[in-house]
């Protein structure tokens, strides 16, 4: 017999305990489910489930997490030509994927229940309009008058997103109630709406020129699925989960940018990062062609080493961080608000 290495051991753990706890919630729900009775399902101790998620809800968020990044996507999605096409697309894999599943019966009152998990849900939100926004904006470029500031589509972005996860709490709360291609067609019909949404960039930050290597490990870029290596000349913003908002102030500037989000509490609100964006993302890839992607390449730092290696070591849920890499170099940093715009932007830098 093999004998596992440690890491193998924790991760073999890890995965009985995500697939009993799958099942003890789909058996029991939320509320019912017994944190025991996982580790018993599990054939663990319960000092076991608890070395691997620090709670009952970190686990019901891992569960859900774990579900929909493996959702599974059609070999050929019919993706849309058009705003209106591809809003419809959306639509109709969201309303298919695991977001109507009983399972997520009980995310949003979970999510709702404390301040520690309601502000970073609502910036994940934001971050997840300005990436749909992005990809309309791609697919389908809105020309401004002359002498107008580049339009965007975030409102517009922002009320999509509003009537899809309506409509997933409504299939688990009222199941019946709504036909869900009813919630296709109403997405189609939003996509001439006009809400005359324009953005100003917000005043910058100090930017320090630096000189030294930048050598960042690999990670999972959230919005294509896929692992890469953030080396490419660019921006890299380090975000905790309460300051998501700020993505747009590097993503305006029109430079490559790589999102690196990070928690000061990974256990629980890790998991929960990448459930929002995989919900969102899973839909995008289906119902968007791939040059419409967003090319912003989000990253969940859950070990800090992405973060670590530009230079932040000690993360937070308010940390704003960017800095700007030419050749395998960081040549400039800023930290605090407007760090992204500033750095992006290619403000003086100070020496």
């Amino acid at each position: 017999m093999v004998r596992l290495s440690r890491a193998q051991a924790q991760e073999r753990n890890r995965a009985r305990v995500l697939e009993a706890a799958r099942a003890e919630f789909t058996d029991r729900g939320f509320r019912d489910a017994k944190v025991d009775a996982i580790a018993q399902r599990a054939e663990l101790t319960r000092g076991a489930v608890y070395s691997n998620f620090p709670g009952k809800r970190a686990l019901y968020f891992a569960v859900l997490a774990d579900l929909a990044e493996r959702a599974e996507t059609p070999s050929n999605p019919q993706r849309g030509t058009d705003r209106r096409e591809a809003l419809g697309a959306l639509a109709r894999a969201w309303v298919t994927s695991t977001g109507h599943d009983p399972l997520a019966r009980d995310l949003l009152a979970e999510v709702a229940a404390e301040e520690v998990t309601r502000r970073p849900f609502a910036q994940l939100l934001k971050l997840d309009a300005l990436l749909l926004s992005l990809a309309l904006e791609a697919l389908d470029p809105a020309v401004p008058p002359l002498g107008s500031p580049p339009a965007r589509l975030v409102r517009l972005a922002e009320v999509v997103l509003a009537a899809l996860h309506g409509a997933s709490g409504l299939a688990t709360a009222a199941p019946g109630f709504l036909e869900p291609f009813d919630v296709v067609s109403a997405c189609e019909q939003l996509a001439g709406l006009e809400l005359n949404d324009w953005w100003a960039p917000p005043p910058g930050a100090v930017v320090v020129g630096q000189d030294r290597p930048w050598t960042p490990p690999s990670a999972v870029d959230l919005v294509r699925g896929s692992e890469v290596t953030p080396d490419e000349d660019g921006v890299v913003v380090v975000l905790g989960l309460n300051r998501l908002a700020a993505a747009e102030e590097a993503v305006r500037n029109h430079v490559p940018t790589t999102l690196v989000m990070v928690t000061g509490t990974p256990g629980e609100l890790a998991p929960l990062a990448r459930l929002v964006l995989a919900r969102l993302c899973v839909s995008l890839r289906q119902a968007f062609p791939p040059r419409a992607w967003p090319r912003l390449r989000v990253v969940c730092d859950e070990s800090g080493a992405v973060a670590g290696a530009a230079g932040v070591p000690s993360v937070s849920d308010e940390t704003e961080t960017a800095i700007r890499v030419e050749a395998g170099r960081v040549v400039a940093r800023a930290e605090g608000s407007g760090a992204a715009h500033a750095v992006s932007s290619g403000a003086r830098v100070r020496t």
